[in-house]
């Protein structure tokens, strides 16, 4: 289900409820840009660290923006059957009384997106605002100074010819008599209200369906009586809720700790933190502690599938589809009665019709999917010797046999990564070759990160060991690149040249020894 600003208010005590009663929930975002170009060399890389990959996806999530949100609410029912609510929300920053968001488009990000269907006027004009604590506080204090502006341009033209309309009408109007003003948007009919009730001391407003608000001429004492009434619907409580806009299910789902399901959601889990939460620290520590306080279970399914691709004679695919695919193959799961029932709720059900990959509604529903399969997996594995598999396997007995993945390298300690073993590449008869040329030599064969080592030797790290193979096997003879597995002692520059200044002393001492001749008595 798509979900836009216009509807978004209407929908939220429902979802409230459905949050409350779900089982878990899976989530996805769409974003316009991954990594940033700036500064250079800011693609994360195998050789980083987990404190320096994070601060190189901090820099790219402070210049890009979400544009869609998707939320898969799993709620468990009879049987082994889980109902999926899942939605797209249409997200937009907020323009209301705060400073002007500016954000960025990768223009690969955004052919992406358009190759994969995506609607940008519904990100652009129905987009659901949002900020996060600090905007949120900035805006109560502008608001409470009478400070506030628009900060939109379209937005001042639309107050301009409200006002212009007003004025024009109020001269010749009587006490009580109203008008309308129509073909305003979510936010623009709240700001429009704000300003003619500061420009004109007799007048009330009140917003109807469909993007009007109602203008009535009143006397300053019913002007009085009705401001801060049950009838004010620009108290200031009021504003801050229609501000808030998605911040406002954030806190919900925070509120509500439920396990919460990506798929390689760390950028997801940052973007969360710095639009909806707070702005993203510099120390990584930091943010994991925030992450963790926020969401206490959280399960990363490409962790999962790849540590159980060792014990399952899966495909090898890269995906979340695929991996989805794989999954509920008849190979993989042939007719398993106990098996976890997956049916999409009426108002979703053009997922089980259509695929509808990089939809960000889509593939919240393929995490939540993928998590369950892949715990009824685990749940087999582990009782197939005692043939004790119930019937009906409750979700804390999957959550029990996924619990080495539950908040792996989300909070304590990272779990170092396995990667094959290094490469060193040894150049002849090509100068000046950089990283970026290397690069370029190796990727139609394979992927691998590249850094310099020295003038012509170059470091080479994949996270596949059949790249490994590959490389040492096709690059054997070839009569400039010398390629061989990375010994520390025969190749680190430091340890050669600490070998170079041993034997450089121990030639000296051995020269002074020979050469001195025996001490001379007295």
């Amino acid at each position: 289900m798509d979900v836009g600003a216009a509807g978004f208010g209407r929908l939220l005590p429902g979802l409230r409820d459905r949050v409350r009663r779900a089982a878990f929930l899976g989530i996805d975002m769409e974003f316009t840009g991954l990594y940033s170009a700036f500064p250079q060399n800011n693609q994360p890389s195998l050789f980083d660290s987990p404190a320096g990959r994070y601060l190189k996806v901090r820099q790219s999530v402070q210049r890009f923006t979400v544009t869609q949100l998707g939320l898969a609410i799993f709620s468990k029912e009879n049987s082994n059957k889980y109902v999926v609510h899942s939605y797209n929300f249409f997200l937009f920053p907020s323009t209301l009384g705060v400073t002007d968001v500016e954000f960025t488009l990768s223009a690969s990000s955004i052919q992406f997106l358009s190759h994969y269907g995506f609607d940008f006027n519904k990100f652009l004009k129905d987009g659901i605002p949002y900020m996060n604590e600090l905007q949120e506080k900035s805006l109560n204090q502008r608001l409470s100074e009478g400070s506030w502006r628009a900060c939109s341009a379209v937005d001042r033209d639309v107050m301009k010819k409200a006002i212009d309309e007003v004025t024009s009408w109020i001269v010749a109007a009587e006490e009580g008599e109203t008008m309308i003003l129509k073909d305003l948007s979510g936010s623009q009919m709240l700001e429009v209200q704000l300003v003619l009730r500061e420009a004109l001391q007799n007048v009330w407003t009140q917003p109807l369906e469909d993007s009007e608000v109602v203008v009535k001429k009143v006397s300053p004492q019913q002007r009085r009586l009705l401001e801060n009434s049950s009838y004010d619907y620009c108290r200031k409580e009021l504003i801050l809720m229609s501000a808030r806009g998605f911040t406002n299910l954030f806190q919900i789902l925070v509120k509500a700790k439920k396990p919460l399901v990506g798929h390689n959601m760390f950028i997801d889990l940052c973007h969360l933190h710095d639009k909806f939460y707070k702005p993203l620290p510099e120390s990584y520590e930091e943010f994991k502690r925030n992450i963790h306080n926020l969401f206490p279970v959280l399960i990363d399914t490409k962790t999962i599938t790849k540590s159980i691709w060792k014990n399952y004679q899966f495909p090898r695919v890269s995906t979340l589809l695929d991996v989805y695919e794989v999954l509920c193959s008849s190979n993989l799961n042939p007719t398993d009665p106990t098996g976890p029932v997956i049916a999409l709720a009426s108002d979703c059900s053009r997922y089980a019709e259509k695929k509808s990959p990089h939809e960000a509604g889509y593939d919240a529903f393929l995490c939540g999917s993928v998590l369950l399969k892949s715990a009824h997996l685990l749940l087999r594995r582990v009782t197939k010797c005692s043939d004790t598999v119930e019937a009906d396997p409750s979700f804390s007995q999957y959550l029990t046999v996924l619990a080495e993945y539950l908040n792996k390298n989300f909070s304590g300690e990272d779990v170092p990564s396995q990667h094959p073993p290094l490469l060193v590449v040894r150049v002849r008869g090509w100068p000046q070759m950089n990283e970026r040329q290397i690069y370029q030599e190796l990727k139609a064969l394979c992927r691998f990160d590249v850094r310099r080592l020295s003038g012509n030797q170059f470091i080479l790290l994949s996270n596949k060991f059949k790249h490994v193979r590959l490389v040492l096997r096709d690059y054997k003879h070839h009569p400039n690149l010398q390629i061989s597995v990375y010994r520390h002692w025969r190749h680190s520059p430091h340890v050669n040249c600490l070998l170079q200044v041993s034997g450089i002393v121990a030639l000296w001492s051995l020269l002074a020894f020979v050469l001195g001749g025996p001490p001379c008595s007295s």
